[in-house]
């Protein structure tokens, strides 16, 4: 994307951002709340529009496309606080994700990526932890087998042993299915596990980047994160 700007109504929140992520590429994004994190994620889906810039994908302009159409085309997005159906059981979640693509015997397949959901397929989405809920999100989300996935602080409201299972599943998935990752995330340890790279954004616009290792410097503690060492 290039020169991307998006807001609300007449409130401007991205100004002139550009970013390039490479296939196959974990990208981590990080800042205070507020700052553009969430809404550049939901211009890049195309859940909100640009009202300035371009946003480009396998080197076609993707910018005035409706978000199916995104999907279509292999972007997958996992929202902040997950948004799956709480009155589905948890295979009929799994089975809104191949609405359309005639593929309904995918779920066992999905489900071997993730256990934890097995013992769990005939139970309300909505009777989930918060950590159950969140690996059926992005069950739900790869079952529409995209090649970028977006990921809004997928750790927020989880207990530290499904941080740890999130870690291995995303991981695994980068390295066994060649997924592009795109992280905005608070956790510091979670994203330094994932990210090849991080960016931080301030006031909606990217201002820096650094290396995961770097993440525990004190002016990016105190600057970006708001927390001191």
């Amino acid at each position: 994307m290039s020169g991307l700007s998006a807001g609300y109504g007449r409130i401007p929140v991205l100004a002139d951002v550009s970013l390039e992520v490479a296939a196959k590429e974990a990208v981590g994004i990080l800042g205070h709340n507020g700052m553009g994190k969430t809404t550049l994620l939901r211009t890049l889906v195309g859940q909100l529009p640009a009202t300035a810039g371009q946003v480009e994908w396998a080197g076609a302009d993707i910018t005035g496309l409706p978000s199916h159409r995104r999907a279509r085309l292999g972007l997958g997005y996992v929202p902040q606080g997950r948004e799956i159906f709480p009155g589905l059981s948890v295979r009929d979640n799994l089975r809104m994700g191949f609405v359309g693509r005639g593929a309904e015997e995918r779920v066992d397949a999905i489900l071997e990526t993730f256990p934890r959901l097995v013992p769990l397929i005939d139970r309300r989405g909505g009777a989930l932890s918060g950590g159950e809920q969140q690996l059926l999100a992005i069950a739900r989300c790869l079952a529409g087998n995209p090649r970028l996935i977006l990921f809004d602080e997928p750790t927020e409201g989880i207990q530290p042993s499904i941080i740890e299972e999130l870690v291995g599943v995303l991981q695994r998935l980068h390295r066994t299915r060649g997924l592009t990752i795109v992280l905005v995330e608070q956790n510091l340890e979670f994203i330094a596990e994932l990210a090849t790279r991080v960016l931080l954004i301030q006031k909606g616009a990217i201002l820096r980047e650094l290396q995961p290792g770097e993440l525990r410097q004190a002016d990016v503690l105190s600057e970006f994160i708001g927390v001191d060492r």
